[in-house]
Formats: C-alpha cells, structure tokens, sequence
C-alpha cells in the first residue's frame, strides 16, 4: 500500500477521488428510515457548497449544471451526516428529506423492484405512491 493511498483509506484527510468527468457518486438516504433516496453525482463545487451549507447540492449531468436539491420543486434534503467509503471515490449522505426526492414525485427513486420472471426479469411498482405532479411543478 503506497502511502497516498495509506492516507486514502486509513488517514483523516477528506480526499474525494473525483472520476474522469470530475464527479463523485452520491447516494443519499432518509436519516430516520434508512431508506435509499436517490443516487447521483457531484463535482468539486457541489461537494464544497452541500458541506459549507449543510444542503443537498449535485450536478446534473444531463444539464451538465450545478443544481441544489428543491430549488424548482421545494423537495429540500438537509445534510445531517456525510461519509465517504474506503477509496473516497462514493459519498453517503444521509439527509432530512422533505417531501419526495425523486423528480417523478415519489418519495424514493427506487419506487420499481425488479422480479424474476421466466428466465428474465419484469418490473413492479412499489412505495409508488406520488407525492407531488411533475408536469405541475416542472411546467412540462
């Protein structure tokens, strides 16, 4: 083990592995159920201003753009802890949500289980349940 990565894994510096594109993948659960939220990504600038802000920030790379969680749907995570797996190249957050994390309006991105099913595989919805209208608050 090289010492850079002595550090990585066993030192107390936070030293986010960002990949080729600059990001980092998130995940974020919900601190009072445990439940999986969402997974997405940041960059430098969205890990810098979610841990300076204690607010969920992430970058959209469809939009290729810098987005704090709620700021077009008003479906807030606050940041209540922060971890960072053994390589620091995966963040965990686990966050206050308020209202639905998923931009379909659910509750939880991971509303659909996958079953088996004669030799593949269907989908099932579950906890689907939507919490707001996208087209409403997206104006799509």
């Amino acid at each position: 083990m090289s010492a850079h990565s002595h550090e990585i894994e066993e030192g107390l510096s936070f030293l986010p592995r960002f990949d080729a594109n600059g990001l980092v993948t998130v995940v974020a659960t919900d601190v009072a159920s445990g439940d999986v939220l969402m997974v997405a990504h940041m960059n430098d600038e969205a890990l810098r201003k979610t841990i300076a802000t204690g607010e969920a920030w992430y970058f959209s790379r469809s939009r290729k753009a810098l987005w704090q969680k709620g700021e077009t749907s008003g479906q807030t995570q606050r940041v209540v802890e922060m971890r960072t797996d053994c390589d620091q190249d995966a963040v965990w957050i686990r966050v206050e949500q308020i209202g639905a994390a998923c931009h379909t309006g659910r509750r939880s991105c991971f509303y659909r289980k996958v079953e088996g099913e004669g030799g593949g595989a269907k989908l099932v919805f579950t906890d689907a349940e939507r919490l707001f209208d996208p087209d409403t608050v997206y104006k799509r």
